[in-house]
C-alpha cells in the first residue's frame, strides 16, 4: 500500500518507538517541490538562495531577513507558512504529536492544504496492513472535500475536485478545457463505482485524476420491490459506510490506544445516550438538536448520511 498517496510524503517519514510519524531531511525537501514553493522562472536571487540551502538543510532556522528579501509577496508568505509549519512539526517530534496540538490549539494557523497532507500521511500509517480498497477510499473522506449525490436510491460519494476537473475538461486536461471552451462536444467521462470488479484498479492507480475518479457507494440498506408490493431491506455488505467505521476505529486506536467498535446506525436507540460527537460542526449540530428532540428540516436531514454507534 506504500506505493499509493506518494504525494504526502509518508515515504518519507519514520516511525518513532510509539508507532508515531517523525519527520526526516527528504519529507521537507518534498515539500520544497510542491508547487507553492517550486522554483519559476520569475523566482529572484533571495528566493533561489534560500530555497538551494534549504534543500541543502532542511531543518536550518531561517531568518526573517531571508524572507523578506522575496520580491513576491505570496512567495514570502508561502515561505512562512512552510516554516512555520515544519517548526511546529519538529518541535513536537512527530506529525500525530503535531496534530493533536493543533486540534487542542483550537485555532489553526494553517492553510487546509498542511493539515490534509498530514491527515493522509497519518492514515497512510494506521492503514499501513490493509489490502481492502473500500477501506482505503472511505479513508479519503478524511482528506478530501467530497460531493454527495444520491442516485438510483444510492448514497455515492466522489471526489469533488476530481468531478469538477472532468466536468470542465472532459478528463483530457487543459487540451479537454480549451476544446469545451471552443465549443467541442467531448464524451462524457464515465466515473464508476467501486466495485469487486475494479477494486484492483482503484488500488493500482498513482496521484492524478484517475487516483480520485473512484464513487464510494454510502448506502446502508438497499431495498428491492418485490411482486405484491413487498420490499426486501438488506444491509449493503460492501457499504462505504462500514469501511468507514474501520477507518474511525483505527484512528482512535492509534492516537488513544483504545481499541472500540463503531457500526453505520439508521437511529439510535440507545435509552442511556448521554453524549455524542460530530465529525465536523455541522453534524455536531444536527447530533445536538436530534438529541434534544428538535424536528429537522427536511433541508438539514438531508444533510445526514448516517450514525455511527
Amino acid at each position: 500500500m506504500h506505493n499509493l498517496w506518494t504525494a504526502c510524503g509518508h515515504q518519507h517519514l519514520t516511525r518513532n518507538a510509539r508507532g508515531w510519524m517523525s519527520a526526516t531531511p527528504d519529507y521537507w525537501r518534498l515539500w520544497l517541490q510542491r508547487p507553492e514553493l517550486a522554483l519559476v522562472p520569475e523566482s529572484c536571487p533571495a528566493e533561489k538562495r534560500l530555497h538551494q540551502a534549504l534543500l541543502d538543510a532542511p531543518g536550518m532556522q531561517v531568518a526573517p531577513a531571508q524572507m523578506k528579501a522575496f520580491k513576491d509577496g505570496d512567495a514570502r508568505e508561502n515561505y512562512e507558512l512552510f516554516r512555520r509549519f515544519r517548526d511546529d512539526v519538529e518541535a513536537a517530534g512527530s506529525l500525530e504529536s503535531a496534530y493533536i496540538a493543533w486540534m487542542r490549539h483550537g485555532q489553526i494557523q494553517l492553510p487546509p492544504l498542511f493539515i490534509d497532507l498530514v491527515v493522509q500521511a497519518i492514515v497512510c500509517n494506521v492503514l499501513a496492513d490493509v489490502q481492502d480498497a473500500w477501506v482505503w477510499r472511505a479513508a479519503e473522506l478524511l482528506f478530501r472535500r467530497q460531493c454527495i449525490t444520491i442516485e438510483g436510491g444510492r448514497v455515492l460519494s466522489g471526489d469533488s475536485e476530481t468531478l469538477d476537473s472532468l466536468k470542465s475538461t472532459g478528463g483530457l486536461g487543459e487540451m479537454g478545457r480549451i476544446l469545451m471552451e471552443g465549443g467541442a462536444a467531448l464524451k462524457a467521462v464515465d466515473v464508476k463505482v467501486l466495485h469487486p470488479d475494479n477494486a484492483e484498479r482503484y488500488l493500482a492507480q498513482r496521484e492524478g485524476l484517475g487516483r480520485y475518479a473512484f464513487l464510494l457507494d454510502m448506502t446502508h440498506e438497499l431495498k428491492n420491490e418485490l411482486p405484491h408490493g413487498l420490499i426486501l431491506s438488506m444491509v449493503n455488505a460492501r457499504s462505504g459506510l462500514k469501511a468507514l467505521s474501520v477507518v474511525l476505529a483505527r484512528w482512535v486506536q492509534h492516537f488513544l490506544g483504545v481499541a472500540v467498535s463503531i457500526e453505520p446506525v439508521q437511529q439510535v436507540d440507545d435509552p442511556a445516550w448521554r453524549w455524542h460527537v460530530g465529525l465536523d460542526v455541522t453534524a455536531t449540530a444536527l447530533l445536538n438538536d436530534l438529541y434534544q428532540g428538535t424536528e429537522l428540516s427536511t433541508q438539514r436531514q438531508q444533510q445526514l448520511i448516517s450514525l455511527l454507534n
